[in-house]
């Protein structure tokens, strides 16, 4: 009989029972390289004994409060993050797509107390993935999500990706802002170039807009900076959710602002029952001083550039399917030749004991755990080789 749970996921035949660094582990001993790290989110691998002490230890102490009362690691770990961007306000959450909904709550009510309520419209990207909260499918505008849940959401302006006439054409006096991924996830693993991140930064200047960008997937270290925007001179946002990788597994996500864009954010304004409770913030404490040790992003930025001189050789020996390898850091792409299937490509590496993930664009996509050493990366890309040369196209 099949479990009672709603059918919005279609998972393979395959239950894990324990993870180890890089590996997961079934109850029978199989063991598979994990190169998607649950979408980007075990950044630190599987059961790191810093964060499993740090949570057994909270655990033992305190559980839940509520935003009633003060945590104290929270306030540790929001000085840690302000200290190392451009930030200097954080609101925790639980997910990157709640960390999205306070993002646009605080653009739209920067603009109210500054006497323009006028100002509330967003602008977005094709490609885009947001989350799946009813604000955040809307900001992503992908029609497959939004059917079947009603009248599109009004405030939202998407533009094509990479058209930069379209983008000026779109900014009107109703615009508050323009969200986007410095690296797009979802849409296809496409990094937008540095030069369109400060002209975005400079259009928002001219135009006295919010810039925004969603580092939920390519945040945390995923690029080789604990911020994909710090690649980037001139380009600082002045909000930015992020998610997934900050809590190393546990359910963690966070809205940084400038003090200036979340001064609208006052008492009452916004709130979260279980965002920057204590388990989440021990752990994130943990992930963070990890991330931010001596030699490991550049670590992150020498595992990179191996497995995607890697990846460009094996698409240089599959050119008959494979496009190009795209992406930044360990957040990357295979897109595929039309007529073949990345989830077929995924299946075929998961017989083989490497787990892979599709994305949109026809793409193929990695996102394994920011510790792989470059043995860990010729596994994957001789699995995926084999992989590869078995995939065949739709009939």
């Amino acid at each position: 009989m099949p479990a009672p749970m709603m059918d919005t996921y279609a998972p393979p035949n395959l239950v894990f029972d324990r993870g180890e660094g890089v590996r997961l582990y079934t109850e029978d001993g199989d063991k598979y390289l994990d190169f998607i790290s649950g979408i980007a989110v075990n950044c630190l691998g599987h059961a790191h004994p810093k964060a499993v002490a740090a949570l057994t230890e909270q655990a033992g102490k305190l559980w839940h409060l509520s935003n009633m009362f003060k945590v104290p690691k929270g306030i540790e770990l929001a000085n840690k993050l302000t200290e190392a961007s451009f930030a200097d306000r954080v609101f925790f959450t639980n997910s990157g797509a709640e960390a999205i909904e306070c993002a646009l709550k605080t653009a739209r009510r920067y603009h109210y107390v500054n006497g323009n309520p006028q100002r509330y419209r967003i602008i977005t990207f094709t490609g885009a993935f947001h989350g799946r909260t009813y604000g955040a499918i809307n900001a992503g505008g992908n029609p497959k999500y939004l059917e079947g849940f009603g009248p599109a959401m009004e405030g939202f302006d998407q533009v094509e990706f990479g058209d930069h006439d379209a983008l000026k054409a779109a900014i009107n006096e109703e615009t508050a802002a323009i969200l986007v991924e410095p690296v797009q996830g979802e849409g296809g693993v496409r990094a937008l170039p540095d030069a369109c991140l400060r002209g975005l930064r400079e259009l928002c200047d001219e135009h006295g807009l919010l810039l925004m960008y969603d580092e939920v997937q390519c945040g945390a270290g995923r690029t080789g900076k604990l911020f994909a925007y710090q690649w980037v001179d001139g380009a600082e946002p002045d909000i930015m959710a992020t998610a997934k990788g900050i809590g190393g597994g546990f359910p963690m996500g966070a809205c940084l602002a400038t003090e200036k864009a979340a001064a609208g954010m006052v008492v009452g304004t916004h709130g979260s029952t279980y965002g920057g409770g204590p388990l989440a913030m021990a752990v994130g404490n943990v992930v963070f001083d990890e991330l931010t040790a001596d030699g490991f992003m550049d670590h992150v930025v020498d595992v990179s550039n191996f497995l995607r001189q890697q990846l460009h050789g094996l698409a240089d020996r599959h050119a008959d399917k494979v496009v190009e390898v795209r992406g930044k850091g360990l957040l990357i792409g295979i897109k595929l030749k039309d007529g073949f299937d990345p989830k077929k490509l995924a299946g075929l590496c998961r017989e083989r004991h490497l787990l892979v993930g599709a994305a949109g664009d026809n793409v193929s996509r990695m996102a394994p755990p920011l510790i792989i050493t470059r043995d860990d990366a010729s596994e994957a890309v001789k699995v995926l080789d084999e992989a590869l040369g078995l995939l065949e196209a739709a009939g």
